[in-house]
């Protein structure tokens, strides 16, 4: 297989999108963090504390989320270098290691997904419960 210089280039607008998309789940959950902490402080409920044990997951996921995204980004970046020094065995070896990264920041993006829907569940029947 040949690879250019242009190759793990082709990676760069992904990984930065992906990595926009992981910081504003961050965001949105440090938003929810604080309104939960707030609602507990004044109305302790079982329902929210199941919320937030959920949110700690999540919160743990998005930061390795963000750890091999910006790995993967960073293996591109050392693989061009390599490309450019004349080294393409080592390129290549690079490139692929920043493949392997991408892929489990995108595993670790679809288990944070699916505990986001399980915290929604919670918040459907906690609204079907009081009407």
């Amino acid at each position: 297989m040949e690879i250019t210089l242009t190759t793990p280039a082709l990676l760069f607008p992904a990984i930065s999108l992906l990595l926009v998309a992981y910081t504003n789940r961050f965001l949105a959950i440090g938003n929810r963090i604080r309104n939960l902490n707030s609602m507990l402080k004044t109305n302790p409920d079982k329902t929210l504390l199941n919320q937030i044990q959920r949110l700690r997951k999540r919160v743990y996921l998005i930061k390795n989320m963000q750890a091999f995204g910006v790995s993967s980004l960073l293996c591109c970046v050392l693989c061009m270098f390599s490309l450019f020094a004349g080294r393409p065995e080592l390129g290549k070896f690079i490139f692929g290691t920043g493949l392997l990264l991408m892929m489990i920041s995108l595993g670790l993006s679809l288990r944070e997904i699916i505990i986001s829907v399980q915290a929604l569940e919670i918040e459907l029947e906690n609204i079907e419960k009081r009407n």
